[in-house]
């Protein structure tokens, strides 16, 4: 756990992914602990989208990514859809906010242009790691003089500008959940802050924008660990305040590697198409590397009261599949009627009668994760089965007596089915699994589900005598 968290101070964080595809459940977390430490602490949280990579990013991607933010609660007062003091918050539309601190920092030599190609950085690295060397940048084009890279600028000579690190040195960099880390500035090689087009890097655009927007604590995965000393050292250059960093452990998937597409990761699209609830991802989430009080379901605002990040672990977390199912069957258990009719209302129109829809809704509610098993309960309650011979076979086994003695105690109790099954259990002389597993077979399909009771209330009468008679495939 972290000795480094302020628990006294206001954050304004903020959530800044790049459009480049659909939002997954690593940077979901982080967004997510990004704002319960804005909200815990009463701050500000914000969104902005880092949209410079052109080749990847789409107007489409950033539309879908915030429909996903939205859906899953993380409310921002400040975004691309909402405005805010200090817009723009597309990245693009910021560019040219940046050119005063390029400027500066050439102004006062913190800055140089490089004239390297990739093919000259290529052969630059591959030397070094051939002499056992870490690859950086070994610094060229820095002694290069003023009226001769002026000279080859105005020529039209492609560059990019780099930030020009101290070559001695010790940067201390307070962690919010590591503790002090510390560099030396010599190992960090100068970094692209512009690029040869005219673009901004991200250690740049990012710590530039974070700075303006008065954004006072950064949080991100540990991945992100090397880019912070660069970053501190471009907003210390530039005068500009410098925010609390805090980098979380990474999720791992099943083959324990930084969770991925590749490995287990779905998208928050792919989850809502599956029928996940947003209040399930975010308590699954919120316990996946952070510590609560209890291991309990907490609604949006016990989520904030009882987050810290003093709470939050170093070791890396491991995406469960099993836990997030765990946390979708408290979510489905604890929405009320009409909430659980809201959200199986598209798959069950056409399926359940409407004089049906409520007891059946209160025969299943424990036996589904998903709308789509709502889906096949209705169609296993109120359209004929289709039962493989396998299942027929053992129905069959229980002989004709036992059914013939099943029909007439339904002919006697209709519509009473504990009744029916003491009349049943007299006359055949069975009780226990012996009595309810033929007549669970028979009038579901199925060896587990619901109550049998209560989908007794849900079966039409048709439908039973037909089952009860082993007529299943009319």
């Amino acid at each position: 756990m972290s000795g480094a968290y302020h628990s006294m101070m206001i954050y304004s964080s903020r959530f800044a992914p790049s459009p480049t595809g659909r939002v997954h459940l690593g940077n979901v977390r982080t967004a997510l602990f990004a704002y319960l430490a804005a909200r815990q602490s009463g701050g500000r949280f914000v969104l902005r989208l880092e949209d410079t990579d052109l080749e990847r990013s789409s107007p489409a991607l950033a539309d879908a990514l915030l429909e996903d933010l939205h859906w899953l609660g993380l409310d921002w007062e400040e975004g691309p859809d909402r405005g805010g003091p200090f817009a723009p918050y597309r990245q693009m539309e910021r560019l040219p906010l940046y050119e005063p601190y390029y400027q500066q920092l050439l102004a006062t030599g913190q800055a140089y242009p490089c004239f390297c190609t990739t093919e000259d950085l290529h052969r630059e690295r591959e030397l070094q790691r051939a002499n056992g060397q870490a690859p950086r940048y070994a610094g060229r084009c820095r002694g290069l003089p003023t009226a001769l890279a002026q000279e080859r600028l105005a020529r039209g000579e492609p560059a990019s500008l780099r930030f020009a690190v101290p070559h001695q040195g010790t940067l201390r960099v307070p962690d919010l959940i590591w503790g002090e880390r510390s560099y030396q500035l010599g190992d960090l090689g100068d970094f692209v802050i512009r690029r040869s087009d005219g673009s901004p890097a991200f250690f740049f655009a990012n710590a530039i924008d974070d700075a303006l927007m008065e954004i006072n604590l950064v949080l991100r995965g540990e991945d992100h660990l090397t880019n912070t000393p660069r970053q501190i050292l471009l907003l210390q250059a530039l005068g500009l305040p410098v925010p609390s960093y805090g980098h979380l452990p990474l999720i791992l998937g099943n083959d324990s590697q930084p969770l991925s597409k590749r490995n287990g990761a779905a998208s928050i699209q792919e989850l809502r198409e599956q029928g996940y609830l947003p209040e399930a991802l975010c308590n699954y989430l919120g316990n996946l590397g952070h510590h609560f009080p209890s291991e309990e379901w907490r609604d949006r605002s016990r989520l904030v009261q009882d987050f810290s990040l003093a709470h939050v672990g170093r070791a890396p977390a491991r995406f469960d599949p099993e836990q997030l199912r765990h946390w979708q069957a408290l979510g489905v258990q604890r929405l009320s009627l009409s909430e659980l009719q809201d959200w199986l209302q598209a798959s069950l129109s056409g399926l359940v009668p409407s004089d049906h829809l409520t007891k059946f809704l209160q025969a299943i509610r424990g036996n589904i994760l998903f709308p789509r098993d709502a889906q096949e309960w209705a169609i296993r309650c109120y359209q004929p089965l289709q039962l493989p011979p396998t299942v027929q076979q053992e129905l069959l086994a229980e002989g004709t007596a036992f059914w013939a003695m099943a029909r007439q105690a339904y002919e006697e109790h209709p519509e009473d089915f504990r009744s029916l099954t003491r009349q049943l259990a007299l006359r055949s002389g069975r009780k226990g699994k012996a009595l309810f597993h033929p007549l669970r077979l028979a009038l579901t399909g199925l060896e587990h589900g619901p109550e049998l009771a209560a989908l007794w209330e849900c079966l039409p009468p048709a439908m039973v005598k037909q089952r009860l008679s082993l007529d299943l495939n009319s």
